[in-house]
């Protein structure tokens, strides 16, 4: 038996056929308790289904009759089961109870019996609670609104407003379903964050209405505990819509709801009161708020304001109290290192931790409002600006932003160069001598500059204070430049070249450097080095102008003119109004043939800029080419205005007035002309013409004075050849010399070379014979031509033929076509 039974524990398929009874449907028929129940219940008493016949009732007269009703009991308890087990089923097709009908499959299948156990004993999963349903959809509004913010957060502020609106539309339905569920406590947290956050993100999208309603909503809601708080955001409203009247009311109704223990907000709202009666121009009540919040807890925003409101009643006491509370302020900032400072590591880490960042952004925040408000208050407080300075020095001195006075000082010597008081800043300037090593090389720096803005004659005492400066910063890379700048304005490119390589080394982002490095290699002829400079800077400051202008100038250097328009043109379209830019690219347009677009920028550049007298010369040249005399004239009257002594203008004015039909306007404007300048040939050779073509009396007298003047030009043409070549002759021999032509543009000042002195008093000492020499005459032409081409044909209206003349004798112009036919 032993061995027997360890044989069955080892056997690996013991217990596959052991089974729970309870689960077994045979067993279930036997337990009489089981039957007793169901049938005690209503499925027990449900109407057997004809389908389930149970067998005939046992006679009487059998044996047994106890035991038949027993069975009897156990077989009707067995079919209101099946009955009531079919009728949970649903579906289930019944068994054939007869052999005629086929055996077969169904399409229901065949189930297990157990499944409608479950269904009676309940085991199915029910519908989803009322409760269950709003609580999902409450969280799915919160995972919305979580997305809204972070959205917001990433600046995305129109999906940020989509997801918000989405959110409320869900707290909306939520809401919605707990009243159908008779559910009157809501959830009051989210609602109140779904309508901030929504009135938020209309804030941040610029919809003031939307928002301002929306913060309305919340604020009258008297469920919503400290809603009143919001009204601050109504009164922000106000301000960003330019109604400061209403935004000093929602203020100060927030300013109630804040109780007295929350100082900072206290503080904001008070400032936000005192900035918009400010706005109002209230100032007396701006400064009674300022001083308000400086008494509680002063920052640097507000004691800045305090000293503007003060300003702004120009009262000198106020200003001086309110800059002392600002350099009152306390800085709370710890220089002093509470870690080993051989320790690297640590000290690498600690100063670029974010404590470390926020005291190095509060310093600099208390440096520029100090620095802001002495610049404001100094030329105010005093009876000149550097007084009032002073005054700001002393009191900085004696407070813990002591060492802001020298940079102060430092300020006030370049607002003295802003003013323009250059020997002022540079008293300041040289007061800096004796103060450490890197302030007295900035100061030295810049009087160096001075000097080299003085022009030439102070280039030496320009060097002398560079050298001054660099020997005591070598790493001062803006007097490097300087020194550079020295070398470049003498015209010694490869040492300036130098000087800026070097300040580059010392600070490779020292813009001046890189800009003067690539005008010198410009210089030297070494576009390909100044390309690359300027492509650097380029880089370094994007959409600058000048540095476009410079590229475009060597692609032009270089004969690469696409690439030179096109960098003309992202210039241009920098600044549009800059007419030197315009100028430029009308005349890369004009060199390539295209009249259009040279005529367009030429244009532009006159309607930016009329008086380049260039640009009027070329617009007048090209009306003149288009045959549209008339529209020249406008412009060449603008030349006239801006040099009135040149001649030229007046001629050409006068040639387009004649070129456009208006003979007696050029008549008129050439005398004058005349009268202004009486020895012009040019002026009277068109008058002579003018005359003769109107047939006016007044040729000849004009045609005298032409000889005339035409006379002496050439006595004193000859006059003055003959003092040029009078020492050249040798004794006893006459020079003819033929008079050279005069040219249609000269005038009677033009064309002369004077000869020096001692060439004609050694003519005066000769002892040989005055000779006089014969010149011929008869080949000069002393014809006239318009520079402007021949002048059109005059109508020929007033001839009229002889009335013996037949109008027929050309019989040539008659073609055969129009002759009678013939019969």
């Amino acid at each position: 038996m032993e061995s027997a039974r360890d044989h069955t524990s080892d056997d690996p398929y013991a217990g596959f056929n052991d089974y729970d009874h309870a689960y077994d449907l045979e067993n279930v028929y036997e337990d009489k308790e089981f039957l007793q129940a169901v049938a005690r219940s209503s499925h027990g008493r449900r109407p057997v289904t004809a389908g389930l016949k149970g067998p005939p009732p046992a006679p009487a007269n059998v044996p047994g009759t106890r035991g038949g009703g027993v069975e009897r009991m156990r077989t009707m308890n067995m079919m209101a089961l099946r009955s009531s087990l079919g009728s949970r089923r649903g579906a289930e097709v019944a068994r054939p109870m007869t052999a005629v009908r086929a055996a077969g499959y169904t399409s229901a299948g065949r189930k297990s019996t157990f499944e409608g156990v479950q269904g009676v004993t309940g085991f199915e999963k029910g519908d989803e609670s009322a409760e269950e349903k709003y609580k999902k959809l409450e969280d799915s509004v919160n995972d919305i609104l979580v997305e809204s913010i972070l959205a917001y957060d990433q600046k995305n502020y129109k999906q940020a407003l989509e997801k918000a609106k989405e959110a409320g539309r869900k707290e909306r339905a939520a809401v919605k379903l707990r009243e159908q569920h008779g559910v009157t406590e809501t959830n009051l947290d989210l609602t109140y964050m779904v309508l901030f956050n929504l009135a938020h993100q209309y804030m941040a999208n610029n919809m003031l209405n939307e928002a301002l309603n929306t913060y309305q909503v919340i604020v009258k809601n008297k469920l919503f505990a400290n809603a009143g708080r919001l009204k601050i955001n109504i009164g922000n409203i106000y301000f960003r819509k330019k109604d400061f009247g209403k935004a000093v009311k929602y203020y100060r109704m927030a300013l109630d709801q804040v109780p007295k223990v929350q100082q900072k907000t206290r503080i904001k709202m008070l400032n936000n009161i005192g900035i918009a009666l400010v706005k109002l121009g209230k100032y007396e009540d701006a400064l009674v708020t300022f001083e308000e919040c400086m008494d509680f807890h002063g920052d640097y925003s507000t004691a800045l304001n305090l000293i503007l409101a003060a300003y702004c009643l120009d009262d000198n006491e106020k200003m001086r109290e309110a800059f002392q509370r600002l350099v009152d302020i306390p800085l709370l900032i710890d220089d002093e290192h509470k870690y080993m400072e051989q320790d690297i590591l640590s000290t690498q880490l600690l100063n670029n931790d974010e404590l470390r960042q926020w005291e190095r952004q509060r310093k600099h925040l208390a440096e520029k409002t100090i620095l802001t408000a002495s610049k404001i208050i100094s030329p105010s407080i005093s009876s000149s600006f550097a007084e009032g300075y002073a005054w700001c020095v002393e009191a900085i001195k004696q407070s813990v932003y002591a060492p802001l006075a020298i940079e102060l000082e430092m300020n006030k010597a370049v607002d003295l160069l802003k003013q323009g008081e250059l020997q002022a800043a540079t008293e300041a300037l040289m007061a800096f001598n004796n103060k450490e090593s890197k302030v007295a090389s900035a100061a030295a720096n810049n009087l160096a500059m001075l000097n080299i803005m003085s022009g030439n004659s102070k280039l030496e005492e320009a060097t002398t204070l560079c050298e001054q400066a660099l020997s005591l910063d070598r790493y001062n890379a803006s007097a490097l430049v300087n020194r550079g700048n020295i070398f470049f304005i003498n015209g010694d490119m490869k040492t300036a070249q130098q000087y800026y390589k070097e300040a580059l080394q010392v600070d490779s982002a020292c813009v001046q450097a890189l800009y003067n490095l690539g005008l010198a290699n410009k210089r030297l002829g070494d576009y390909e080095a100044a390309l690359q400079s300027f492509y650097k800077l380029h880089n370094m400051l994007l959409n600058n102008v000048q540095v476009f202008c410079q590229l475009a100038s060597i692609y032009e250097s270089v004969e690469d003119m696409s690439q030179s328009i096109d960098l003309y043109t992202q210039a241009n379209s920098l600044t549009p109004t800059d007419p030197a830019i315009l100028a430029k690219l009308a005349n890369i347009y004009d060199s390539e043939g295209d009249k259009s677009q040279a005529f367009q920028c030429h244009y532009d550049s006159y309607r930016y800029f009329p008086p380049n007298i260039e640009v009027i010369e070329w617009l007048g040249a090209y009306y003149l080419d288009a045959q549209f005399a008339e529209k020249a004239v406008n412009y060449f009257e603008k030349a006239v205005l801006m040099e009135p002594n040149n001649i030229k203008w007046q001629l050409i004015m006068a040639s387009c007035q004649r070129r456009s039909g208006n003979f007696q306007k050029a008549l008129e404007l050439y005398r004058q002309i005349h009268r202004k300048f009486p020895n012009n040939i040019e002026c009277l050779k068109f008058l002579v013409q003018l005359c003769k073509d109107l047939r006016m009396p007044e040729e000849k007298e004009y045609a005298d004075k032409l000889r005339k003047v035409e006379k002496v030009n050439q006595l004193r043409i000859q006059r003055e050849t003959d003092s040029s070549q009078g020492k050249r002759r040798s004794p006893n021999s006459t020079i003819s010399l033929p008079i050279a032509p005069m040219s249609q543009g000269s005038s009677s000042s033009r064309g002369s070379i004077r000869t020096p002195s001692a060439s004609a008093r050694a003519l005066l000492e000769r002892d040989d014979p005055y000779q006089i020499t014969k010149r011929n005459l008869e080949n000069v032409d002393l014809s006239y031509k318009d520079p402007f081409g021949n002048a059109p044909a005059r109508p020929k209206t007033g001839n009229r033929r002889a009335d013996n003349e037949d109008i027929f004798d050309d019989v040539d112009i008659l073609d055969d076509d129009l002759l009678p036919d013939g019969e």
